[in-house]
């Protein structure tokens, strides 16, 4: 029926017209979007108010450091002591930057053995950067860089691979700082053509599979599918194999644990847990490494565990619970390159106290010669100056006595 006031023609021509203003509007938003949007602001919240008491943190620290530095300077008994505490510094800090040299020396020679055939290969499939959003796909990526930082931290590191890296995941892999240099292997194409003569070793690590796996087998290739939230694609990963027609298996963890809240794991709990397995041969022990406590308890009899999925945007900063926290692993990692500035920087200002130390010293030395020479003058004018008195006083009296006369 035509509204009133308006014709048939008018109405019919409105009607498209409101229903586009309508569609313009953002949609209303269900109570579990509005949940989980309050949930990301938040946590987006809490992340920059962490990072940036950290940097508060750090900088108040090597401010307290260069005022404590600056007071024993000033306390040294002589310049010459001044002099020996800068030098002793930059020793301190000469030996320092090597042993930093000499642990990425030895963390390049891990990883290339690795790559040489003594690392287990694991990929991390990239395959799924169109089905995720701008935010999963930075946490996907925060997850990599974990990781590839605890992977060269391994007394046994992973022959990592990074496969179907392409688009706004490549572009935010790019954005890495360092991710040029990392020893790692890289590939655009999908894991299928990097190991087209491999096909019957690759192993899709996926919760939906019926397979468990037991062990590790080195001459076989675990995929680790890098896809976050998963609630919107379930059984993405399993249908990925089946159609491809590789193996797949998931993870014991329901022979050792009862998941007790998020029945999730991310992409670098995964991988680390591989590492750890790879070290100690234990899964129970590997689990109970990595998973975060409040996620974990003792499996019960006859649990055939839980369904877990590989990722979780809640857990990105979730390592080894006896590991500490990876985001710092992961500045220990990147930050290499910065803490050599840092370290150069301080080089340079205590060259530069030295320098002064020194002009301080040789203006000292040319002040207390330039003293001496003065009051050697001083005395020899002293001297003389009596003799070229007199000689007024002498024609004074001789002009004196003539008046006499």
């Amino acid at each position: 029926m035509a509204d009133e006031g308006r014709s048939p023609a008018e109405s019919e021509q409105a009607g498209p017209m409101e229903a586009a203003a309508v569609e313009g509007q953002p949609p209303a938003m269900s109570k579990s979007a509005r949940k989980k949007l309050l949930k990301q602001e938040r946590q987006a919240a809490q992340k920059a108010a962490r990072k940036a008491a950290e940097k508060e943190r750090r900088r108040a620290d090597i401010e307290r450091r260069r005022r404590e530095w600056d007071e024993a300077l000033a306390a040294a008994p002589s310049e010459e002591a001044r002099a020996e505490m800068v030098e002793a510094r930059r020793q301190t800090r000469r030996e320092r930057v090597g042993r930093r040299a000499e642990e990425r020396g030895a963390r390049a020679e891990r990883l290339r053995r690795a790559a040489e055939g003594a690392g287990q290969k694991v990929v991390l499939d990239l395959d799924f950067g169109d089905l995720m959003r701008p935010n999963e796909i930075h946490s996907l990526t925060q997850q990599i860089m974990y990781c590839y930082a605890v992977n060269g931290r391994s007394a046994n590191p992973a022959h990592l691979w990074l496969t179907g890296c392409n688009g706004e995941m490549a572009t935010h892999l790019q954005r890495i700082p360092g991710y040029d240099k990392w020893l790692i292997e890289k590939e655009a194409k999908p894991y299928l053509e990097a190991f087209q003569d491999r096909k019957e070793n690759l192993v899709y690590l996926t919760a939906d599979a019926e397979t468990v796996l037991d062990d590790l087998d080195m001459s076989k290739i675990y995929i680790i599918g890098g896809l976050v939230d998963r609630n919107r694609w379930k059984g993405i990963t399993m249908k990925k194999a089946v159609d491809q027609g590789i193996q797949c298996a998931k993870l014991p963890i329901g022979n050792y644990l009862k998941m007790s809240s998020s029945q999730v794991l991310t992409v670098n709990q995964v991988f680390e847990i591989m590492l750890k397995f790879v070290e100690t041969r234990d899964w129970k022990t590997s689990f109970f490494h990595v998973i975060p406590q409040r996620k974990r308890g003792e499996a019960e009899a006859g649990d055939d565990g839980a369904d877990v999925s590989m990722n979780d945007d809640d857990d990105v900063a979730e390592g080894a619970a006896n590991a500490g926290d990876l985001a710092k692993v992961i500045d220990e990692e990147l930050d290499d390159d910065d803490v050599v500035d840092e370290e150069l920087q301080e080089e340079e200002t205590d060259a530069a106290k030295k320098k002064q130390c020194i002009r301080h010293e040789n203006g000292e030395a040319e002040r207390a010669s330039t003293r001496l020479a003065e009051d050697h003058s001083c005395g020899a004018v002293a001297e003389t100056a009596p003799t070229e008195g007199a000689l007024p006083q002498a024609e004074q009296s001789k002009e004196s006595n003539g008046a006499d006369d």
